[in-house]
This record gives structure tokens, sequence and C-alpha cells, in this order.
């Protein structure tokens, strides 16, 4: 392994992906600031720490010839594998999940960075096995796909972190359509949300006298039944299950067009939304900036991903491509549910904003994801 970044590569460094990444993360230590106005804890501190140390972390992946970290995707698999594992040993329980490892006043989550080895596993399966007369894939060949993602996408369920696991199964979905399927998988993923939607319609709308008769609504814990009903009807219990949902909607309502001001929103000086520093930091936005910044906040996200793609078109080899489609896709889910979530268009599931809320493992895994990004684009004419 050569650590190296030679003057042919700079010309091809995406700086315009750089710019957005450092515009979004600068913004939500400045929101965060807001935040976590006293009596709480000045967490932009922190996670100005951690953004200086994913600095590093990108410098570190950029010197390393992508090609060395393709070969290394199984040990890096497995060993985000085993970290998952080891969580049910060792592991620090809070709020009813075994989420994390505590490394003294630290916490790192394990699920983070197991987004990144299931994105690289899946681009060296994709790039080993591919093959020039066979270019769609049927049943029998995604086994190796299904395998890479079923495993920690099981490990991280049973945590339970339903959100990240969610998150792992999204981006892992858009990766497999990515590297092309048979046109009767696609008619069965189709069918499979179109079930979907019909589990939620029997279990949580359809008027039937009680006990309801139910198909998967008895297997779910009593907290995550109570997200999925309290995104269908918000209204039903304010107090309890809909209560996260309604303050951040009234946060996001009451900033209007350009917002109450920094460190002038109510709805987050009176502490009354809930974790408005990690997963509710969307609402703190909106409120204090307004429809227009939040806007602002959008596009940057937008560019981020238009930027993605770009380095996954332009460059050399399969491996490099499936690994910056997913990267995209990671990032893009997370910001798609967690947007969703803060303004009601779907359930709440405790994601995280990316570069935005906070937390040291969450900005560490996408800045490693981005390194990806930058490394790819450099090395697009190397070889």
């Amino acid at each position: 392994m050569q650590l190296r970044i030679e003057r042919r590569m700079v010309p091809h460094v995406p700086w315009g992906l750089i710019f957005c990444v450092l515009a979004v993360a600068l913004l939500g230590i400045w929101n965060l600031a807001s935040a976590s106005r006293p009596p709480l804890a000045p967490v932009w501190s922190s996670q100005a720490l951690y953004l200086g140390l994913g600095i590093v972390a990108v410098l570190v992946v950029c010197l390393v010839d992508y090609r060395w970290i393709q070969r290394m995707a199984m040990p890096i698999y497995i060993a985000n594998i085993l970290a998952l594992i080891a969580l049910r040993f060792v592991g620090h329980t809070a709020k009813g999940a075994e989420s994390w490892f505590a490394i003294g006043p630290f916490r790192l989550q394990p699920a983070e960075f197991m987004k990144i080895g299931v994105v690289l596993m899946l681009a060296k399966v994709y790039h080993d096995d591919f093959r020039p007369n066979e270019p769609s894939y049927g049943l029998v060949r995604l086994w190796k796909p299904l395998v890479v993602v079923g495993v920690p996408f099981i490990l991280v369920l049973v945590q339970p972190d339903l959100g990240t696991a969610l998150m792992i199964g999204l981006s892992s979905l858009t990766v497999i359509l990515f590297g092309k399927v048979r046109w009767y998988l696609v008619a069965t993923l189709v069918a499979g949300v179109l079930a979907g939607a019909i589990v939620i319609w029997n279990d949580y709308i359809r008027e039937v006298p009680e006990p309801r008769p139910t198909i998967v609504r008895h297997h779910l814990k009593k907290h995550q039944s109570q997200r999925i009903s309290g995104w269908l009807d918000p209204e039903a219990d304010l107090r309890g299950s809909g209560y996260h949902a309604a303050q951040s909607k009234i946060a996001v309502g009451s900033g209007g067009v350009s917002g109450k001001g920094w460190r002038e929103g109510t709805q987050t000086g009176l502490r009354f939304l809930p974790e408005q520093h990690t997963d509710f930091i969307f609402s703190v936005w909106a409120e204090e900036h307004g429809f227009v910044l939040c806007t602002l906040l959008l596009v940057l996200y937008g560019a981020i991903f238009i930027f993605g793609l770009g380095v996954g078109f332009s460059a050399r080899d399969r491996f490099g491509a499936f690994v910056a489609v997913g990267v995209v896709a990671m990032l893009f889910w997370q910001v798609f549910e967690n947007i969703g979530m803060v303004i009601g268009l779907l359930p709440v599931t405790g994601i995280t904003l990316p570069l935005m809320s906070y937390g040291g493992s969450s900005m560490m895994s996408v800045m490693l994801s981005i390194g990806l990004l930058v490394n790819i684009s450099m090395r697009r004419h190397m070889f």
C-alpha cells in the first residue's frame, strides 16, 4: 500500500462536492450552537472537533489507492460484522437498544460504519462477478449480494435499530437495482411494496371490530407500532406516540418564510422539540431560518448527490462506480427519511440528518464516505 497524491490527480479533485459538504457541515455546527443552548451541553464544540477529525479521515482515505481499498473490502466488512456481534456482549444499552460501545466519555456506533462496509462489499461483488455476456441479474446470481446485505441487516435489526437497518436495506437495494436485475424481480419488488401497503391498511387503518386481526402488527415492539399508528393518525395521541411529530411540525410551520432568527426559536428554546440536536435538527433549522434557507440546505444536499453521481459515472472501473452510487444512495435515503419524518410525511425512525445532526460516529462515517468519492474522482484517469 502506497500513500501518495500525485500532481496529475489534482485537476480531478471534485471541489464542488467538497465545498457543498463543508458548507452543510459548517451550517450544522452553527445550527447546533442554537439547538444546544444553555442549560444543555454545548455540543457544537464537540461537533466541530468531529468535523476536524472527519477532514483528516478524508485526507487519509484520499492518500490510499482505492484499488487497495477494493482488496480490503472483505476484511472491512468482516470487521464490522464482528463489531455488531460484539455489541450483544459488551454493548452499551441506551433507549432500549444495544447500539453503542462506550469508550470513556465517547460512544461508538458500529452500525454507522457497517453501512460503508456493506457498500464496499457490494461493489467488490459486482466488480468481481462481472460477466459481459450476461447483462442483468436473475434470482440465482443475486445470492451473493443478498447474503452481503442480509447478515448486517438482521444484526442491526435485532439491536433493535429499525431505522439504521432500513437505511442499510434501502441503500443496498439501490445498488442492486443499479447492477441491473431481471424484469420479474422489479415486478416482485413493486408487488412487495403493494403488499406492504395492504398490510398497513389491514393492521392500522381498516375499520373492524376489536380485537383487530393483524398480520405483522402483533410482531412489532410497542414503540415501533406506536410510531406507525402515530404517523397514520398524528392527532390520535398527541401526548404519546404523536408528540414528537406534532412538536416538530409546529416548529417547522412557525418558521414561515424567513424564520424567527438564530437562537430565537421558541420550540427549540423551551425544549418542546425532542432530540433537537440529533433526529430533529432540521426542525430547529426550519423554525429559526424559515423556508428560504431550508430550500438552500436542500439545494446543497441535492448538489452533493449530483456531484457524487458524477463521480460514479466517470469512474474508471465498476468498483468505483458502485461505491459512488452506494455512497450517494446511503446519504440520499438518510436525508429523505429524516426530513420526511420531521415534516410528518414519514414515520419517526430515529434517523439522523447527515452532516447536520450531532454525533461523532455519524460525522465520521459520512466523511469517510465523502473521502471515498474524492478518491475515486482523483484516480479516474490513473489506470
